[in-house]
């Protein structure tokens, strides 16, 4: 029997055995969000809360895929396992992830302790901002600690994405240009580790200090955390460690507060709170059809009954 034919808690058991394969059918589903990507939340739910996961978010040509390739290496070389979900919203035609990540990270293709996966919205009803929790929590049930989270762009939904993650680092480049327009994109208010990377290059020094001014007009800098800026060359691995060993004290500083407990609170609400939102809007565009609605309709458009008439008259036949 082949995988695509394979009921979803077989898939399940197979993933958790270590079979790749398996595991890749099953996020094709989650992204796909139907009947089946709910059968899946629901097994691997009661299985998740283990991992811990970390975003990475700047600007494209940051060398965030670079970075990420660079950081899967220096986690392996401690003998953890990791995963990666590299976010791609770039691809609605074809409904696929561009892989030029996956080339970036080509060097980790065949080691067993790494898994890549790209992501694409897809169907799913919620686009990327539901179907990556749930993504999440698939590999956290079927035992990946450590989960790297990368987003192509600083666009609304990346910036979403990367900060529904555990600790954030934010990738900038020296003389990364307009700071306003970084604040804008909401990358301060998401930043728990800011990295310079290519910090060979002129203007570092100038980066480090616009961060650390913008920083101290934040409502950051009077935190029990202030996020560090660290300089990393990822090209050559330089910082890497660096990285990694701040990702951890990150970690403990969020656990040991219960900082940590609060986020993820905090991110189910508002996970559910969106679910729900997704799900009444669906129903608004099925109600939004027939005879009456046609009828308003005409009424708008004739001006004998206002908008928000007409909406409360579609509304009360579903008892809203």
């Amino acid at each position: 029997m082949s995988r695509r034919s394979l009921p979803v808690p077989a898939l399940f058991d197979a993933a958790l055995g270590g079979d790749r394969a398996s595991l890749a059918r099953l996020l094709s589903l989650v992204e796909r969000g139907e009947d089946d990507a709910r059968e899946i939340g629901r097994i691997s739910y009661p299985k998740s809360g283990n991992g811990y996961t970390v975003g990475l978010t700047g600007a494209p040509g940051a060398g965030k895929s670079t970075l990420t390739s660079a950081t899967i290496g220096h986690i392996r070389s401690l003998g953890e396992e990791v995963a990666v979900l590299a976010i791609d919203p770039s691809s609605p035609f074809t409904g696929g992830a561009i892989l030029g990540d996956r080339v970036r990270m080509q060097d980790h293709a065949t080691d067993p302790g790494v898994f890549i996966r790209s992501m694409a919205t897809r169907g799913h009803l919620g686009g990327l901002s539901l179907a990556t929790p749930e993504a999440v929590r698939l590999l956290d049930a079927v035992g990946k600690r450590w989960i790297l989270v990368e987003t192509v762009g600083v666009g609304q939904v990346e910036v979403e994405i990367a900060g529904k993650a555990d600790t954030t680092v934010v990738v900038v480049n020296p003389g990364w240009g307009d700071s306003v327009q970084a604040n804008k994109a909401g990358l301060m208010e998401i930043a728990d580790v800011f990295v310079i990377n290519k910090a060979d290059r002129k203007g570092t020094e100038e980066t480090r200090r616009d961060l650390e001014q913008m920083l101290e007009l934040s409502d950051l800098a009077h935190d029990a955390w202030r996020p560090p800026i660290l300089s990393v060359i990822a090209t050559e691995k330089q910082g890497v460690d660096v990285l990694w060993t701040t990702v951890m004290a990150h970690r403990d500083h969020i656990v040991s507060t219960g900082e940590l407990a609060r986020r993820r609170e905090f991110r189910l609400r508002e996970e559910l709170r969106e679910i729900v939102a997704r799900r009444l809007e669906q129903r608004a565009r099925e109600i939004v059809t027939g005879e009456r609605w046609a009828e308003l309709h005409v009424g708008v458009v004739a001006h004998t009954i206002d908008p928000w008439s007409a909406a409360d008259e579609m509304l009360r036949s579903v008892g809203a």
